[in-house]
């Protein structure tokens, strides 16, 4: 009998060999039977195209596989920063993880990046020092990288005969255990220091189990995914260490939708981790903003590809089928401590998608639409002419994948503009409107008064309503919070797009004044009935207005760069950074390797990527995290508008607010 699902993720830095990895332990599980090359482009969870060309994964693949009575789902997460955002919306289902080290190249800048999304989120992680096989490969070089860049509590698990070669091979060694565990448990603690030999082995190892489980430690196996040495060692490890799914299957339904694909035919299927309850076919499911529709079909993972089958359970991962509606990461049912919110950093960078041929135009939206569904951090945009239509991305890969998959998929020829920063508006002061019913620059059958105040940095948009409840539209809406969650959808539609043409953001919105017209009312409000359509149409038009008096300023993206780099080119760097206007901290120095950290805008922070290398000997390493927004100085750049649902652009984009 199979014990309660593991869900494992596998990530590393670009090229350090976790496709191979998993085509290793599915082949070593018995679930294929030779094992893919990235080269050739024949690996399991590789399953795009581009995929395969690159030798790099960007979508996330699920396979399963058994380790004695463990059902393993195994999802193969992208290393190439490019995509950070489909590798932390994995994060958010896991239960444990599996971060690769190639022990050539030993901690990359994406290796960092990764193990401390890893560490903010809690996950139990095992480390993999993988092509011990290869020329030029380390394995005390790596540990005290690892030791010095990611983590201190790190317990080696083995040793390497023959590194380098064809012929390495790991040979378990434990002989530090008792003292690395001692470190956190005062029982192991107290044995060690009367005998070193005192505590029994299997003591030891429940130790290692429980502190990995907390995310307390993390075990490092050595080993090579081509040749399987070490493998062996690290596959029992993940049974044994790392904890398996809980939640009760008889509980309250709450899962996490953490991928979409559609068909050959179009039909939309949502991959879904399930936290607690059963899913069961044909049965209704509420997610998302009041959606509900009916499950159609189900597959499960089980010791390979997802199979059909009627339901699908806490902690195991299912495709379904029917949800027409669903999104990536949306919540099923009840949320929950395993089913909570993972905030992702937005992209800072958009271009242009152009057509070869012009008559593609409505294809192409058709298309990008698509895509965007499948990963709700890919804005699309369409200016007012609907001919140039730009999409947000995270790095220049991205356009390559766009490219490949709207000639593979959809047989559209494009290419792309340069790529510029994504700006955002915010309010800087008060602003209100209002329009009322029967006034002549009313077109519409209601009165709707609107206020725009500032909000915190980072606060995002918060409508609430200060209006007498009986003169809200329950007739169309049934309740106040309906009502109040149809504003707010017509709030942050209008918002996509302020003054400038960029998306208005860290605001509140209140809604101040609300009155229908009714057939037998007082003449102020007598007319035919409103209906939903004239607040749709009307929020927009005094929202606008609100926001001219609130005096939006354009703000641009920041990023918080860390550099690691040799001592003597702090100098060089420190002149790089301060002609690109970044704001540095106090460097740390060391003897050998230093380390320093600054803010500038993210347009800036590809330039000293570009610099790096040359100023560093190429021995210079950096990464960055979304640090927030800063308002532009100089000519705020615009963005030409998108239509209004009667196809004019409204008329504040192309007026400045005054001074």
């Amino acid at each position: 009998m199979l014990h309660a699902p593991l869900n494992l993720g596998i990530l590393a830095h670009v090229d350090a060999g976790k496709t191979t990895l998993t085509e290793r332990l599915l082949y070593a599980a018995g679930v294929i039977d030779e094992i893919g090359s990235v080269d050739r482009g024949t690996t399991q969870t590789d399953s795009l195209a581009l995929e395969r060309q690159r030798g790099i994964t960007i979508k996330s693949a699920v396979a399963s596989f058994a380790i004695g009575d463990v059902t393993v789902n195994l999802i193969d997460t992208p290393g190439h920063p490019d995509f950070i955002a489909e590798v932390e919306r994995v994060l958010s289902v896991l239960d444990g993880a599996v971060l690769v080290i190639s022990a050539v190249e030993g901690v990359q800048p994406q290796t960092r990046i990764l193990m401390r999304a890893l560490q903010r989120l809690r996950i139990p992680t095992l480390i993999f020092v993988n092509k011990i096989d290869r020329p030029g490969a380390g394995d005390d070089r790596v540990l005290n990288a690892i030791s010095e860049r990611l983590s201190t509590a790190i317990v080696p698990m083995g040793s390497v005969q023959a590194i380098g070669t064809r012929a390495a091979v790991v040979t378990p060694a434990h002989d530090r255990l008792p003292e690395l565990l001692a470190e956190r448990d005062e029982e192991i603690l107290a044995a060690y220091v009367e005998d070193e030999s005192a505590v029994p082995d299997e003591r030891l190892r429940e130790a290692l189990a429980a502190q990995t489980r907390r995310a307390a430690v993390h075990p490092v196996f050595f080993g090579s995914a081509i040749t399987g040495a070490g493998v062996e060692q690290l596959t029992n490890g993940i049974a044994e260490l790392l904890p398996a799914s809980s939640g009760d299957p008889d509980g309250p339904v709450s899962g996490t939708v953490f991928k979409i694909e559609r068909s050959a035919t179009g039909e939309k299927i949502a991959y879904v981790r399930m936290f607690s309850g059963t899913i069961r076919t044909r049965e209704r499911l509420h997610f998302g903003r009041e959606r509900d529709e009916k499950v159609t079909a189900i597959a499960v993972f089980e010791r390979g590809p997802a199979v059909q089958r009627p339901f699908v359970a806490a902690g195991e991962v299912g495709k379904l089928w029917g949800l027409g509606e669903i999104q990536i990461g949306d919540r099923i049912g009840e949320t929950g401590a395993g089913n909570a919110d993972h905030q992702f950093p937005p992209p800072t960078l958009e271009s242009t998608v152009v057509a070869a041929n012009r008559d593609d135009g409505a294809r192409l939206r058709v298309a990008l639409a698509q895509l965007a569904e499948q990963d709700p951090l890919i804005n699309v945009h369409a200016d007012d002419t609907g001919h140039e239509i730009s999409v947000s991305l995270y790095g220049e890969v991205q356009k390559e994948v766009i490219q490949a998959t709207l000639a593979n998929e959809f047989g559209l020829d494009v290419t792309f503009r340069e790529t510029t920063p994504i700006h955002v508006e915010r309010p800087t002061r008060t602003g209100e409107a209002i329009e009322v019913l029967h006034a002549d620059s009313n077109p519409f059958l209601a009165t709707i008064g609107l206020r725009v105040d500032p909000a915190p940095e980072g606060a995002g948009i918060d409508v609430r309503l200060e209006i007498d409840p009986r003169t809200a539209p329950l007739y169309i809406y049934k309740t106040l919070d309906s009502f109040t969650q149809h504003m707010d959808e017509y709030v942050r539609e209008t918002f996509r797009e302020g003054s400038f043409g960029w998306q208005v953001t860290d605001c509140t919105v209140t809604m101040t004044k609300c009155i229908y017209s009714v057939p037998d009312g007082p003449p102020s409000r007598r007319g035919p009935l409103s209906t939903a359509a004239d607040f749709r149409k009307l929020t927009p038009l005094v929202l606008k207005q609100a926001l001219e008096q609130a005096r939006p300023v354009v703000c641009e993206p920041i990023v918080r760069v860390s550099l690691e780099l040799p001592t003597g080119a702090i100098g060089p760097v420190l002149a790089a950074l301060g002609r690109l206007g970044a704001t540095v901290e106090t460097p740390s120095l060391r003897s050998n390797l230093s380390s320093l950290e600054a803010v500038l805008p993210s347009a800036l922070a590809q330039e000293l990527q570009r610099q790096l290398p040359g100023l560093t000997g190429g021995e210079g390493v950096l990464d960055s995290t979304f640090a927030g927004y800063q308002p532009v100085s100089g000519v705020p750049p615009t963005r030409r508008q998108r239509p209004t649902a009667t196809g004019a652009v409204p008329e504040t984009v192309s007026r400045v607010p005054s001074p």
